[in-house]
């Protein structure tokens, strides 16, 4: 069962993330944003994943596609709530 609890924590998280993501210009900088999401999903819910991931097993931990993938979740944890 996804708690909105779990999806409040999960939107705030990404949709600051992503803003930074988005705005920089510092390769390392993002770099250390896709590393602390690839650790902040290891530790989410597994169903909230497998809900916006649309069971894509890479999803926000390809970083060919990262900045498409992190807007897509938060897009995607946003009409959850």
């Amino acid at each position: 069962m996804i708690t909105k609890d779990s999806i409040e924590t999960a939107y705030s998280f990404l949709h600051q993330k992503r803003n930074v993501y988005i705005h920089s210009t510092l390769d390392w900088q993002k770099d250390d944003i896709e590393l602390a999401i690839d650790s902040y999903v290891d530790d989410m819910s597994q169903e909230l994943y497998e809900t916006i991931s649309s069971g894509r097993i890479d999803f926000l931990r390809n970083h060919k596609r990262f900045g498409e993938d992190i807007t897509q979740a938060v897009d995607r944890l946003e009409n959850m709530l």
